[in-house]
């Protein structure tokens, strides 16, 4: 058990992940059962089900939204003081959940971005690889800051600091602006350097949409107005 178990939101978003929720969500309960773990599924197979078996708060949404609408829920529907984001792929380290939830109630960090491209990981595929860096680039240059890892799908929040950002949840990419928000908005957020682990199925991402939007959100933080 660990120091603030009872204080961790960790949301994930899944579509037909039932070859990795169990290992995941196990994983996870196994650092502290108090942590909740909140599912947002839009699956056809049997991870839902598998989900609440388990005892994850899972919701079920489904025909399928899209990410941005599902990852909004699953942020929303978090009681805690802390949301950490995953993958359910397993492809993140469950066990940097105790360190970042320090960071933010020790330390009180507003937003911990988790770094996958200090080296390039042995399971990303190097196209994937070179765009991710391509991409943290152009946002580090638009926002004068060094932005290693745009796309990270593990960060940890401030639940009350992420309730005061505005930003547009449907479509791709919703992390990017997210983390682009804080940035502009000179919150206090550290970076740190994570292991990119071997991914359980297969990859749901559409690169060709998910670049464009990524590019719509950069654009749009960038030069839109302070709230």
């Amino acid at each position: 058990m660990i120091k603030h178990g009872d204080k961790i939101s960790v949301a994930m978003i899944s579509m037909n992940e039932e070859g990795s929720i169990k290992k995941i969500v196990q994983e996870i309960f196994n650092i502290d059962k108090r942590i909740e773990i909140v599912l947002v599924d839009s699956s056809k197979d049997k991870t839902f089900e598998i989900a609440k078996q388990l005892g994850v708060q899972a919701i079920k949404q489904y025909p399928p939204q899209g990410y941005g609408l599902a990852m909004d829920l699953a942020l929303k529907s978090c009681t805690r003081d802390v949301i950490i984001t995953m993958d359910c792929d397993c492809t993140y380290p469950t066990d940097q959940i105790d360190f970042l939830s320090k960071l933010i109630l020790d330390e009180d960090y507003k937003l911990i971005d988790c770094n996958r491209l200090n080296t390039k990981p042995k399971n990303m595929k190097l196209i994937n690889y070179i765009g991710n860096k391509v991409f943290s680039i152009f946002a580090s240059i638009m926002f004068l800051k060094k932005i290693p890892d745009l796309h990270s799908g593990m960060r940890a929040y401030n639940k009350e600091t992420l309730k005061t950002i505005n930003y547009f949840a449907d479509g791709p990419s919703l992390p990017v602006e997210l983390l682009l928000a804080f940035h502009k908005r000179k919150l206090k957020l550290k970076c740190v350097n994570i292991d990119y682990l071997e991914r359980v199925g297969q990859s749901k991402m559409a690169p060709l949409e998910t670049s464009i939007w990524t590019i719509k959100r950069i654009l749009k933080v960038r030069f839109e107005k302070k709230s």
